[in-house]
């Protein structure tokens, strides 16, 4: 069911601050920024390997990422896999008795269709499936 990590999310309070680390510390490829309104969140894409990091600043303060920041301080907010039919991962895993978040998909950065593992269903891990949009 699961093809690969896709990426790690990390949420950060500025994008502009965090991003130069990656990028030009590390050796990241810098992908864009983005921004999900839906999810009130603005995302920057960085390509390592196969994997990516996303680096995840709240738009709003109501947003679940500047909650989780306001909880926790900036850090690892999820990982996420890849799979091939994100109907079919949700079904399986809520017929397992897997907690979800999101019983149907919704949208996600750059034309992904995401739904979310309650953390309580996945070893305290915030998860999250991710179907590619290409």
């Amino acid at each position: 069911m699961m093809k690969k990590i896709n990426h790690i999310g990390i949420a950060v309070t500025s994008i502009q601050e965090a991003l130069p680390f990656y990028r030009d510390n590390l050796g990241m490829s810098f992908q864009g920024v983005e921004e999900v309104a839906e999810q009130k969140v603005k995302v920057a894409m960085l390509q390592i390997g196969e994997a990516k990091i996303e680096l995840l600043e709240p738009t709003d303060p109501d947003s679940p990422i500047a909650r989780f920041i306001e909880k926790n301080g900036s850090g690892i907010h999820h990982l996420a896999y890849e799979v091939e039919n994100i109907e079919q991962a949700i079904a399986k895993l809520e017929q397992e008795g897997v907690r979800m978040i999101d019983r149907t998909p919704r949208y996600g950065a750059h034309g992904t269709r995401i739904a979310f593992i309650h953390p309580k269903g996945s070893a305290g891990v915030l998860t999250e499936l991710c179907q590619s949009g290409h």
